[in-house]
This record gives structure tokens, sequence and C-alpha cells, in this order.
């Protein structure tokens, strides 16, 4: 009987300790959840029953150079649903339809289906939202959100860039400061049940978004403005199938205009600019549809490569000048052509320049003398400075898909390579890496680095960030420069770019006239590098015309636009006149005040101009002048020309 009981007593303890150290078990899991793990369980539940949604926070706006939006942000709103708050599906997708004119059954189908939020539609403008709004229907979230639109739709776009439907950036600059200009989103916490419905007499808990930060560019509207009126006049001129036109400031790299012909409508990004393939475009692919909008989108100036042709004439120059392989008053024979191993390579002038000095080879652009040039430097030694030029490398411009040149491996370069190589040919490089290098062969020896992207600041306008950009030592000497900056002024003044000369500017440059691959094509690029005052230049320009019909010499078709663009901007630059007693006795030389033309008859203005012997081009239909160009009061050259609108 004793045995029993001691037995029992065991089993008992054995279940009493097995007890306690269960409910010390139990009591340490309950202390862990509740001081350990509290707040991410207080979290999960939270979430359990809460539904959350995005506040899309206000992009920043893109300002030019001095303050003109060029991307702005307007206010609109997004219409969502939520499948188990709406009481009839039907109704709501009746009353959503008829006033976002939308198709019944896309948007019954989108309203039917059992997802914690179905978005409707997006970028909805704030009447039509607070139509529906009136309409209190449940289950319809109408929330707050922003639409970004460019007030000059086609303007400088392949630079520019545009956003998505989630407003952010695609391609440009929009994509390039997207972590400025995004902001950070907000959200709206709604309490719910367990089914997901929303619990009545609950505030809806927000939390604020913040707006993006503000660009500023160095673009300038009015200079890109005329930059691309120019680009476009010109094209059509010629029957050409592109163009670009970039205008730098080559001391420091700040780009005050990049134009790129074709271009799009920031606005409607998705809609093609090519008739022909509008008329189509339903039946393609999409794989075909997105190829052909890439096109679109492309920066001629940056993302493609071509043959420099004869403005590459001035990087060889210069490295056979920094070298010592030649003299300013070195003389060269030109019979029309140079025998180079097997091949007979011709100069552009068939006849021949006969004998001529370094400068006027230059001045010509002789092939020969070039040729000659590059088997002086030597393959090693001229790759070196197409390498030191930063051929062989990005610009490092701040939009992003930029080109590399193709250039050749020196191992590979025998006596044929090397010749056309000196003038331009053979090779290919970016628009944008040659004025670079032209910009280093002017500006002193230093290689700069082309941008657009100057500040960020607060949306109070408070500049956060200054942004720098690096420079390094090209392979020529000052010295070396300016010797460069007079010779290509002598090419204007008495060579092939003669056609750019201005009176009272001291205007450098070079012309091109590249032939494309395949040479049978018998299609050409017509090219200008132009840069003033020759003295101490501010401003380059580089103009591309790609296919010109019939004339195609960079010389007569590219030249003379850089002369129209800059005898416009100069004087809006600032950058003022210095007439030699010859020129003043030329006819339409000499300082012209812009009156002010807003407001007035046309008929008048016209009889007023051609009195002073200033040339007046009217845009638009109609009698009355409703802007100008230049602004009143702004100095321009007497032979210079004044744009009006009209209507």
């Amino acid at each position: 009987m004793q045995k029993v009981m001691l037995q029992n007593k065991k089993r008992l303890l054995f279940f009493l300790c097995i007890f306690t150290f269960m409910i010390i078990g139990l009591i340490g899991r309950i202390a862990y959840l509740q001081i350990f793990k509290g707040d991410y369980l207080k979290l999960l539940a939270d979430e359990l029953h809460m539904r959350e949604r995005d506040i899309q926070p206000k992009r920043g706006t893109i300002y030019d150079r001095n303050g003109v939006p060029l991307a702005e942000s307007a206010s609109v709103a997004t219409i969502s649903v939520i499948h188990n708050q709406i009481d009839d599906p039907e109704e709501v997708a009746r009353i959503l339809s008829e006033k976002l004119d939308m198709d019944y059954d896309t948007v019954l189908e989108k309203v039917n289906r059992n997802l914690a939020l179905e978005r409707i539609k997006t970028g909805v403008d704030i009447e039509i939202a607070n139509a529906i709004r009136a309409e209190n229907l449940s289950g319809v979230m109408i929330d707050e959100d922003y639409k970004r639109y460019y007030p000059f739709s086609n303007m400088a776009s392949q630079v520019l860039g545009f956003v998505g439907k989630d407003n952010q950036g695609i391609i440009g600059l929009e994509v390039k400061y997207d972590k400025y200009l995004y902001g950070i989103k907000g959200k709206i916490l709604t309490e719910t049940d367990a089914r997901g419905i929303e619990i009545e007499n609950t505030a809806d808990k927000r939390i604020d978004p913040i707006p993006g930060n503000e660009l500023y560019i160095s673009i300038d509207v009015i200079i890109q403005q005329y930059a691309e009126q120019l680009l476009e006049k010109v094209l059509d001129q010629k029957e050409a199938t592109r163009g670009t036109l970039i205008v730098m400031n080559p001391q420091n790299g700040e780009i005050y205009a990049l134009a790129n012909k074709p271009d799009f409508d920031l606005n409607e990004p998705f809609t093609i600019n090519d008739p022909e393939l509008e008329a189509i475009w339903s039946g393609l692919t999409n794989e075909q549809q997105f190829d052909y909008l890439n096109k679109m989108w492309r920066n001629f100036a940056i993302n493609d490569t071509y043959e420099p042709g004869s403005t590459f004439k001035i990087v060889t120059a210069s490295s056979a000048i920094e070298e010592g392989v030649v003299a300013l008053d070195d003389t060269f024979s030109c019979p029309g052509f140079r025998i180079v191993a097997d091949r007979r390579i011709r100069c552009h002038k068939a006849g021949g320049h006969g004998t001529q000095t370094f400068i006027e080879g230059v001045q010509n652009s002789c092939n020969p003398v070039f040729m000659d040039l590059g088997e002086r430097l030597g393959p090693e030694t001229f790759y070196d400075y197409m390498v030191g030029f930063g051929f062989n490398e990005k610009t490092g411009i701040d939009v992003p898909g930029e080109a590399v040149g193709i250039m050749h491996d020196v191992k590979n370069v025998g006596p044929v390579e090397l010749a056309t190589t000196s003038f331009g040919q053979s090779f290919q490089i970016t628009p944008m890496q040659l004025l670079r290098a032209g910009a280093a062969i002017v500006n002193g020896g230093e290689l700069i680095t082309p941008h657009f992207g100057t500040a960020i600041a607060t949306p109070e306008g408070e500049v956060v960030k200054v942004l720098e950009y690096p420079t390094e030592d090209s392979p020529i000497s000052e010295a070396t420069s300016k010797t460069m900056t007079n010779i290509l002024e002598s090419v204007v003044a008495e060579g092939t770019g003669r056609r750019t000369y201005l009176p009272g500017y001291k205007i450098g440059g070079k012309t091109a006239t590249s032939e494309k691959l395949p040479r049978s094509s018998n299609k050409y690029i017509s090219s200008f590098l132009g840069f003033a005052p020759a003295d101490n230049p501010q401003v380059m320009a580089l103009l591309l015309v790609d296919e010109p019909v019939g004339i195609y010499y960079g010389g007569t078709v590219a030249a003379p636009v850089v002369k129209e663009l800059f005898e416009n901007i100069l004087p809006y630059l600032g950058i003022e006149p210095k007439y030699t007693a010859t020129e003043l006795e030329m006819d339409g030389v000499g300082d012209y005040v812009v009156p002010s033309l807003v407001n007035k008859e046309v008929k008048d203005i016209k009889k007023m101009l051609q009195d002073d012997k200033v040339t007046l081009e009217i845009l638009g239909e109609g009698d009355i002048i409703i802007e100008q160009f230049p602004l009143p009061g702004e100095k321009i050259n007497k032979d210079s020309k004044i744009i009006v609108y009209v209507q």
C-alpha cells in the first residue's frame, strides 16, 4: 500500500513539474512576444486591418538658365476602386465609364476584380474627379496625383525626356535627375475589418508626400528656340533626313542649346512623328512599334556615331603643331591626290591646290596636307593624341545612353588607315565628342565636360546642390591652342568657312563634307564647327545636316546657318561687335536698337524696318504682332533679322 502511495506521489510530482515548466514557458513566451516582438506584431496587426494607398509627390520643375519652366507638374487625380466596399458594381461601372470617357465593359471588368485596390484611371482632371466625388460612390477612391506637362511641347525633346504613368523619368534629363525630381510618396491608411471592409466612424491616417526638388539647367530658351528654327529651316530647304545643332560655352561645357530634328511632342511621347508610319501603326507588332519609338527618342548628337570628315582636321593640325612636326610656313604640294601604299586617295579639289603653306592647307581643307601630317606623326603618336582628346571614352555628359567613338586598334593601322584617319574618315565618333575636342583646341587646352544640369533647389528656391563637372588637361598646350585659334579664324576670313564671316566679330571654324558608308551611296553629312569671338571664345556651335539633297558641301550648306545663329545670339549673350574701319563702310553694318513691335500692325512695321534696312521675318497669320525676337531695347547688327509672331 505504501509502495502504491509513493508511486502516486512521484507521478503527481512529475506532472506538477511538467505543469510548472509549461507555466514558466508560457510566461516566458508571453514576455518574449510582449517585450521583444511587441512592436513587430503590432505592425502586422495594423497591416492586417489597415489598407494603404500611395499619395504621389509633386515632381520638381525643370527650369532653363533664366528660370523659365521647361517641365512642370499639374494637379490631377487617380481613380481607384476597392472591390469589397462596392455596393452596386454595375452602377459604379456605369458612372465611372461615363465620367472618364471609358468603355463600360472595361471598367466593369476592373470593378469586379477581387483585389485590395484596382486602379481605374490616372491623370484625371480635377473637375472630372470632383464630379465623381459628388456621386458619393461607395468603394470608389479619389486620390491626388500629378501629371507632367511640357510648356514648349517639342522643344529639346530628346534632351528633356519625359516620364511614365508613375511619374518616373524614362529618357533624357527626366531619368538622369529622377532621384532629385521625384520626391517621396505619402500614404493614406484606412482601418478595415477582417473582410477588408472599411470600419465606419474611423478617420483615415495620412502621411503627407514630400515634393521633389527643382532642377536648373544651362539651356537658354531663346537660344534653343532659335537653334531649332534654323535647323528646321535648313533641313526643309535641303530635304535632309535629320540634323543636329549644338551650342555650347567652350570654356565650361554649359550647353545653351541642343536641337535635333526630327523631334517629338513631349506631351504625347508615344505618338509617332512620321505620317507614313502613323498610317500603318495599328498593323505593327508591339516590338516594331517600340523599336520605331526608340529611334524617334534617340538623341543624334549623343547616342549615334558618324565619320566627322574635315572638322576632325583641327585635331590632326593641333597634334602636329604640338608634336613639332610642322611649322606654319612649311610648304606642301597637292596635285589633287596622294598615292598611299596601293591606294590613290584624292583631294576634294580634283585639280589639286598646287604648292601651299601649312596655313593655306588648313584654309583649303586640303586632304594631301593632312595625310602628310598623319604620316609625320605616325600611328602610335597620332593614336595617343586621339586618346588624349577623349575619342576613346564618353564625354560624361549628363544624359543617359551616350555612345563612344569607334576607333582603329593601333596595331592594325597601316599607311591607308593612317591617311584616311588624318582627314576624318575610317573611324566614327559622336558629335558631342567632336565638340568637346574642339572646345579644348580653342579654350587653352582644357578638356571640359559638356553638361546641362547646373543646380538642384528646393521647391522654395533654396539651392541645395551646385552641380560640378570634372575637367582635365588635353594633349595640347595653351600656345598650340592660341595658334590653332588664329588659324581657324583665317579659315573663316579667307578659306572654306568664309560664308560664316560676320562683320564686327572674329569667327573661327572648320567645314566638313563627310561621305557616308557605303561610299557608292553618294550620301553625305554637311557640317560646320564654329566659335566666337576667336580671340576669347565664349560660344561654340556644331551643325550637322544629314543627307542633304543637291549641293552638299559643308561650307555651302552648314556654314551660313551658323553665321545666322551667331549674328543673333552673340548680341543676346552680351558679346558686342567690334568693327574695323573697312567694315563700318560696308552696307548693313552697325548697331540697331530693336524697337517695341508688339500690338502694332504688320504693314506699318514692314515699312519702318524696310526704311531702316533691317530684315523682318513673320511667323503665323494675322495683322497684329503678339511677340517678337529679339526683345525691345536689344542691340543687333543692321543686317540681322527680327522675327515677329502675328495673329
